[in-house]
């Protein structure tokens, strides 16, 4: 498994593990790999759906070299204040950046020298492009804006709105760590419902194309390829890290089984957890792997994600005349992979919910609205 970036190179080329490539975290890099996956996927089925005139641009006014104001130099100072106060503090204090990224990126801890000298840096150099700017002249052009022009603003709201949706599901299905130190569950890195987050996110993007006056249909049919094999991306993150989305022990490999042993039961030697038992002869700050091992949902997810993306995409220019069509199927998809593969994960389950997982309780609602969804959707094609 690979913690961090310096687990990566020491296996690569034998550089030495925990060194400051340890800030780089493997399962942030690939949540962020994800969404920027999400995001063009998304931007090239919106392009698609408007070259065959499913949207309509909304003529808008563009002004190139717009002189800067007041508020821009405020706020970009602000910004270069931020970013000066934290990488001068981290660059003293590698060490426990290195241990807890998290402690001290969400924390007041900062260099206030390294914060005046990021905001003069940066006023400086915006003050430089404005004056360039006003020796060129102002532009103005008129254009029509369509959805996939507002590609970097959708997915802005739903990376902000998932991560907020994630971290309230995540203090509803473990209460009692939320109420044991509530700040330290907000703000940290660990802690994170898939579910929390789709629902999180679709909420915040629907609000946001409403009040732009986008159909919401064709955008959720556009999203839903990107959404599933950007799930599989995340997945890849969990397995990579060993970040505790694992199965249960695995039971004893059946004679049929043709695929390669750890696809069966896995250990993950040197999850970033540190869980299990200590590994001989091991060298670096993480060193345990489980035992019994255990089965690699994660990998099984992956797979079943890229699948399930794979036929959404072929199929989205068959279904396209039939608006929410392909996010209902993606619905079906997602909610039957969700609930078989919760059979074999560590989990909690609550007798509430009748003794389902919070992720299976949620599947069997999703799939089932999407079975209604798009038997209706046929059902509204064949009378036609």
């Amino acid at each position: 498994m690979y913690p961090d970036l310096s687990y990566v190179f020491h296996d690569l080329i034998g550089t030495q593990a925990d060194n400051w490539l340890s800030i780089f975290k493997t399962f942030g890099l690939l949540v962020a790999l994800a969404v920027l996956t999400a995001a063009y996927l998304l931007r090239l089925e919106l392009q698609r759906r408007a070259e065959i005139g499913q949207f309509k641009g909304v003529p808008g006014k563009i002004i190139r070299n717009a002189p800067l104001t007041t508020q821009d130099y405020i706020l970009n100072a602000l910004f270069g204040f931020i970013v000066g106060f934290k990488l001068i503090y981290i660059a003293q204090h590698m060490d426990q950046m290195q241990a807890d990224p998290s402690a001290i990126v969400l924390s007041a801890k900062g260099s206030w020298l390294g914060g005046i000298l990021g905001a003069g840096l940066l006023t400086a150099y915006y003050y430089y492009l404005d004056q360039k700017q006003k020796a060129e002249g102002p532009q103005e052009i008129m254009k029509d804006i369509f959805p996939h022009d507002r590609i970097m603003d959708i997915s802005t709201v739903a990376v902000i709105s998932g991560v907020v949706g994630a971290k309230l599901f995540t203090v509803v299905e473990q209460p009692q760590a939320f109420f044991a130190d509530p700040w330290g569950q907000l703000l940290s890195g660990d802690g994170w419902t898939i579910y929390g987050g789709l629902i999180g996110g679709f909420v915040g993007v629907y609000i946001y194309l409403r009040r732009k006056n986008i159909p919401a249909l064709p955008v959720m049919d556009a999203v839903a390829p990107g959404l599933i094999v950007s799930y599989g991306v995340g997945r890849m993150g969990c397995h990579f890290s060993g970040d505790g989305d694992w199965g249960i022990p695995a039971a004893a490999q059946p004679d049929w089984w043709f695929l390669p042993d750890w696809l069966w039961a896995y250990d993950y030697p040197r999850n970033v957890l540190n869980r299990g038992v200590e590994m001989s002869e091991c060298v670096g700050k993480y060193c345990s792997h489980l035992a019994p091992p255990v089965y690699p949902t994660s990998v099984y997810e992956t797979t079943m994600a890229f699948t399930i993306g794979l036929i959404l995409w072929s199929l989205r220019k068959k279904v396209t005349p039939w608006p929410g069509l392909l996010f209902a199927i993606y619905l079906i998809f997602n909610g039957i992979e969700r609930y078989f593969i919760e059979g074999i994960r560590v989990n909690d389950r609550h007798e509430v919910l009748g003794g389902f997982t919070q992720a299976e309780f949620i599947a069997v609602i999703l799939a089932t609205i999407g079975v209604v969804w798009t038997a209706w959707l046929l059902l509204t094609k064949k009378n036609k």
